[in-house]
């Protein structure tokens, strides 16, 4: 039974539909994928699209923590007798895990501190008299306590007081919401070089840091994390400052803790201690919850351009039918190349060297001139690695094929591929350099079915991948890739049992028996055959089907994403317009004399489901990758010294930041669109202008020589795809 109240909660606090997202918890709890329910359960969800049921299942998690957390601070507190009609009430109008945790305060297990020792001394009832303001002289009050417990005098009797108090106002909900209203106002982080680090730091990425400060309203995340880093490398020192707020801010303490009954004696014990909680306790305390949060939301934003850019990586247009020359490069140990037919297969292998120090143009021609030959080679995939541009110049200066047909492919990741343990599976009996080659090579023909073989931190489209939350940016790029798996369907007779794994309701053991089952039966003839597949129940069956595709099987709608529980509708369709299922796919002039809104009301189909039907059946099996760009990029200039100031230059964005994009421009460096260099008009994220792979023009605006960078701008031409 799902909760009312987390339901609402859920609602409330992504402001969609309480029936949708309710309906939508129940799918999940039930063991529904997020793709599954997006594109198959939209009567039920409301129609509730991707984002919202991703949006949904996330929030739904942070709901059952603070719920899970409240439980347990309630039992907490009563078992301590602590528990009051108003910290009940409190308790259950909490809204974070923040205000959980102050409510928390007060009764959590605590370490044996200095306040600690001050009540094993028999003093805790000398500070309730004092703020109640039931005592008129200190001293006095103190000297009762002399000689019991330890207390040798009087001011022993007030520090042991002080300290109690000090952890009381550390205590204090009201204390700590002042104390954070303070820091979000008005607190910097500021930097200063560690000591004997100055020419370190000069010399590293992080030399902007030096002399750093920001407020913390204004961090920039991807500033909060490089700042991180360079104290982590111990570059720089870090510190929170409230400058002329810091008075302000212990006075505000004082006025809110400070009873109003209490005399002046005890008013300015008050207040000392509530500085020194201010100072020891509620300031390192609170600068703790800043820096958390800054760098949960840091993550958030790293995360989200990570995941963002793989996605757009994953779904770049494959180069299907084509037979390939793949082309690892290198220098001293020459370039690998290998032959792959249109569905990646490898067909034959070698190695050239027609780059320094060999240098051997003739033999690297005969070569390849064999390979094109002999296995009627089409284009080439050349590795951007080491040696890529002089490699490049040699194979379209060789004529073998025409310079169109060479594409620069990006090699992140391959090196990891070609050493796993899935590589040598593929080709136990090849080195890692043949197999490096081959993934090269398939990444040109299929991104997708290539790099879900690699671990998403690897391919090299994120920024500070090492330094978020690991469990945050695994769970979104391993979602990121499910996602883009699922939206483009995957051929049940081709597909590695690595991009399998992905498939909505499959995962890796059930990814591997089919695999098996294909390698001991041959092609799958039929969705229905997959419940044969030892382990594949109906459940996963439920889940898997619609993503999955049987191309040349026995039901033509195994090929397309129509889930088979809706073949029922299809023939219907058939029945009401007088043809058979097979007629209908691509034939716009009978789909066209389809009506879905009459079709629901007869009780056929759902209304969205009919819809979703009806755009299927017009573009059967179609690939959503295929309308992207697919020609081969040719550079403007040949090396970083051709660079100056004002070029205009063809170039490729190959990663997205928070700061700016980085730009191929056909050499060996990048370089580097700034933000506020992309648009006259403010944006919020370089995505408003810019997508990964997209071709633009830009504009050299500086070069520097010493560093090798590269500054471009978009503000001089506007030419974007």
């Amino acid at each position: 039974m799902i909760s009312e109240y987390i339901c609402k909660e859920v609602a409330l606090r992504l402001e969609l539909p309480l029936k949708g997202v309710k309906a939508t918890i129940e799918l999940l709890d039930e063991g529904a994928t997020v793709p599954f329910i997006s594109r198959y359960r939209k009567e039920r969800t409301g129609s509730f699209d991707e984002v919202a049921v991703r949006s949904v299942e996330s929030m739904l998690k942070t709901v059952r923590e603070l719920v899970a957390r409240k439980e347990f601070v309630e039992e907490a507190i009563r078992e301590s007798g602590g528990m009051t009609p108003d910290i009940a009430r409190r308790l259950s109008e909490a809204s974070s895990l923040t205000e959980v945790e102050d409510i928390y305060a007060p009764f959590k297990p605590k370490k044996r501190t200095r306040a600690t020792i001050a009540r094993e001394k028999g003093l805790e009832a000398l500070a309730k008299i004092i703020m109640a303001g039931r005592c008129d002289n200190l001293e006095v009050s103190a000297h009762r306590f002399v000689g019991k417990n330890g207390v040798e005098n009087a001011d022993d009797a007030l520090e042991g007081v002080s300290d109690i108090i000090a952890e009381w106002a550390s205590e204090s909900t009201r204390l700590r919401n002042i104390t954070r209203n303070s820091y979000t106002r008005s607190a910097s982080i500021t930097c200063v070089v560690a000591k004997g680090k100055e020419k370190e730091l000069a010399e590293s990425p992080f030399a902007g840091y030096g002399e750093f400060s920001q407020t913390v309203r204004r961090m920039p995340s991807h500033q909060y994390l490089a700042l991180r880093r360079a104290e982590k490398e111990g570059l720089v020192k870090v510190k929170y400052t409230l400058g002329d707020s810091s008075d302000s801010l212990d006075d505000a303490l004082c006025r809110a803790f400070v009873p109003k009954q209490a005399g002046k004696e005890c008013s300015g014990l008050i207040c000392r201690a509530v500085e020194d909680a201010s100072k020891r306790l509620l300031r390192p305390s609170v600068e703790n919850e800043v820096s958390a949060k800054l760098k949960e939301e840091a993550d958030r934003v790293a995360i989200e351009i990570f995941a963002g850019n793989l996605r757009q990586l994953l779904l770049a247009s494959p180069l299907k039918g084509k037979r390939v020359l793949a082309i690892d490069p290198g220098y001293r140990t020459g370039c690998k190349v290998v032959a792959l037919d249109s569905q990646g297969n490898l067909l034959d292998e070698g190695v050239i060297f027609p780059v320094p120090p060999r240098s051997d143009i003739d033999g690297a021609r005969s070569t390849l001139d064999r390979l094109i030959k002999r296995h009627r080679l089409e284009v080439v995939a050349l590795g951007n690695g080491t040696a890529s541009r002089e490699t490049e110049k040699f194979v379209k200066e060789s004529g073998l094929l025409s310079p169109d047909k060479v594409y620069v492919v990006s090699e992140n990741g391959a090196s990891v591929y070609s050493a796993s343990e899935l590589a040598r599976k593929e080709f136990p009996d090849k080195d890692v350099t043949v197999r490096g080659a081959v993934s090269i090579g398939r990444r040109l023909i299929d991104p997708l079915a290539e790099l879900v073989k690699i671990d998403p931190k690897s391919i090299g489209v994120g920024q500070y991948q090492h330094d978020v939350d690991q469990t945050e940016l695994k769970n979104a790029l391993d979602y990121t890739v499910m996602s883009c798996v699922n939206s483009v369907g995957i051929d049940v007779n081709t597909a590695s049992e690595k991009l399998l794994s992905y498939v909505s309701g499959i995962g890796p053991a059930l990814a591997s028996n089919i695999v098996a089952y294909r390698a001991a039966n041959g092609d799958f003839h039929s969705r229905k055959e997959l419940k044969k597949v030892p382990r594949l129940g109906d459940k996963a069956f439920e889940l898997a089907a619609g993503f999955l595709r049987v191309p040349d099987g026995k039901e033509p709608l195994d090929n397309t994403g129509i889930h088979p529980e809706s073949y029922g509708v299809v023939e219907s369709m058939a029945r009401s317009l007088g043809a058979k299922v097979a007629d209908l796919p691509a034939n716009e002039s009978l789909l066209s004399k389809i009506d879905a809104g009459k079709m629901a009301a007869a009780g056929i189909g759902g209304l969205e489901t009919i819809k979703d039907i009806v755009a299927e059946l017009r573009k059967p099996g179609r690939d959503p990758r295929v309308d992207g760009d697919n020609e081969a990029f040719v550079a403007g200039v040949g090396s970083f010294d051709e660079l100056r100031e004002g070029m205009t230059l063809p170039g490729i964005v190959n990663n997205i930041t928070a700061f700016g994009a980085f730009v191929d421009l056909g050499i060996k460096e990048n370089g580097l669109i700034h933000i506020s260099k992309m648009s006259r008009k403010r944006i919020n994220s370089v995505g408003e202008v810019l997508r990964l792979g997209q071709r633009i023009e830009v504009t050299v605006i500086d070069v520097d020589p010493i560093r090798h960078r590269i500054s471009l701008s978009l503000l001089e031409n506007d030419k974007r795809d």
